[in-house]
Order: C-alpha cells, then sequence, then structure tokens
C-alpha cells in the first residue's frame, strides 16, 4: 500500500508513522494558547522533528467539542506563518488541519503536502478538486454533526458499520473528483461526534477497516474518552494516550496522531521488539 503525498512517498507495511499536532490556537483543549507566537510554534514543530514525527499537522482552527468557526482570514493569519517558517527549517511532511479550500490552497503554495480534512470534504466541494490538482495528501475523517454540536446526541445504531459506511462513500465521491486512491488516508474520528461507548467499539475493531485498503490515521491523543475511563484531567492523560496509541499501533493504524511524540515513538519502540521477539 502506497501513500503518496506530492514528492513524498511511503509504503506500507512499515512502523506507524507518528504525526505531530501543532495547534495555533488560542482554545484547543489541549494546548490551545501554548504556541500562539510564530517563532514558538515553529520551534516546537522542529522539536517534535528531532523525536521522530514525520508529519507535523499545523491546525488554526480548533475542533474541540463546542468549539465556533473561524474566518478564513483569522485562521490563514494563524497558520501561514508557521507553515512557511516550517517549511523552510524541516524535512517532515507539513499537513494543514483545515476544512476550508482557500486556507489549503495558500498553505499547499507555502509547503504543506497533507490536508487534513475532519470535514470530509461536506463543507465545501471546492476543496476536492485542489486535492487532485495539487496531488497533496488527503485525510477523510468521519464525523457526525460539526464540531459546535457534534457531542450534544450522537446516536448511531451501528457505530462501525455507519462509520465504514461513510467512509465508503466519501472515497467513491473524491476518487470521482479526480483525487487518486494513493493520496487518501482514512481517519474513524474518535471523539467527533461520538460518545465514550462509540469511541471504544471504534476503537476494538479497527481491524474491520482494513478492508477499505487505505492508511488509517488515528488520534486519541489526551481526549476526552481517557479522561472518562481514568478520571484524569487532560495534562494527567499521557498514560492514557500511549496505551492507545500502541493498542492502536498493534490493531494495524499506520499513522497515529499525537500531541507527545517521544513518548510515543519510545512506547512503539518497545511493541514493535516485542512483536518481533514473538515472531523470532
Amino acid at each position: 500500500m502506497i501513500l503518496s503525498a506530492l514528492h513524498h512517498r511511503i509504503e506500507f507495511p512499515r512502523p506507524p508513522v507518528v504525526m505531530g499536532i501543532l495547534n495555533v490556537t488560542p482554545d484547543s483543549f489541549f494546548d490551545g494558547g501554548r504556541f500562539a507566537h510564530v517563532e514558538q510554534a515553529v520551534e516546537h514543530g522542529l522539536r517534535m522533528e528531532a523525536e521522530g514525527a514525520e508529519v507535523i499537522d499545523v491546525g488554526g482552527e480548533s475542533t474541540r467539542p463546542g468549539a465556533a468557526d473561524v474566518s478564513e482570514e483569522e485562521e490563514c493569519s494563524r497558520v501561514l506563518p508557521v507553515i512557511a517558517g516550517l517549511s523552510a527549517r524541516c524535512r517532515a511532511m507539513i499537513s494543514v488541519d483545515t476544512r476550508k479550500p482557500g486556507v489549503a490552497r495558500r498553505a499547499i503554495d507555502l509547503g504543506a503536502c497533507i490536508v487534513n480534512d475532519v470535514g470530509a470534504g461536506e463543507r465545501c466541494s471546492e476543496l476536492w478538486p485542489l486535492v487532485a490538482e495539487s496531488g497533496v495528501g488527503y485525510v477523510l475523517m468521519h464525523m457526525q454533526g460539526a464540531p459546535a454540536t457534534m457531542q450534544q446526541s450522537p446516536r448511531y445504531e451501528d457505530v462501525v458499520g455507519q462509520v465504514k459506511r461513510f467512509l465508503e462513500v466519501r472515497m467513491e465521491g473524491i476518487l470521482s473528483a479526480g483525487v487518486r486512491s494513493e493520496q487518501v488516508m482514512l481517519d474513524v474520528g474518535i471523539g467527533f461526534g461520538k460518545r465514550l461507548e462509540h469511541n471504544l467499539k471504534l476503537l476494538a475493531c479497527l481491524g474491520e477497516f482494513k478492508g477499505l485498503g487505505r492508511p488509517l490515521v488515528t488520534g486519541l491523543s489526551r481526549k476526552s474518552m481517557i479522561g472518562e475511563l481514568t478520571g484524569a484531567a487532560v495534562e494527567n492523560r499521557l498514560p492514557g494516550s500511549l496505551a492507545g496509541a500502541c493498542w492502536a499501533a498493534m490493531s494495524g493504524t499506520e499513522i497515529l496522531r499525537v500531541h507527545d511524540v517521544g513518548e510515543t515513538i519510545q512506547a512503539l519502540r518497545v511493541v514493535e521488539a516485542l512483536s518481533r521477539a514473538r515472531l523470532a
């Protein structure tokens, strides 16, 4: 299985790719406001690369539950200087976490090679043609509702079946828009319009999404489900995040989206060594 993102090419199977989260927002649930200044944000991205992140995912609009939309101009003012700074100084792939084609286009012009779209193209029909035209990688994620309202009353009769069907349908749509399958990654959307029981079921059944034939992205780092399970505040959720990352990796996830890059990579190396020893 090949992932193509502009001039980058990754061939799976291989150890999971770690995607470091770089939020340049004032209100993200874990690191909101910590990297509001451009130089702080760029330095943090460089630290994540040094720790082993192969992708730096830059986001300028919070998608935490209850978050309000921001304007395209505001989002651009947050992410574009950071992407420009990283592009000049690091070799890691740069991803822009956005639902807006205007933001995505300007980010690509500055060096981004992946668009991470929590809206799966439903928000704007212009985004998929941009992905097709540019050749960037694209993360297609499931979300029930919108960030402002997604956690008010999420309901599913069969969360695994419904999420899988959603991804299948959106995959058909994006391919018909001219995007090559090699550009696409799939994300079941942990925490995006799901209750705890939905998140747990999706994580328990990640293997069922392997039949879709595209790399899986899983992001559960520091999320509220860990707090619900353990009672830990967001700043104390690293152990739960590492456990979830290891589970996702063992379940076939190819790309892990995390806040804590070095710690995650250390945990993954131990799991990988044990897996090799078992097969030896």
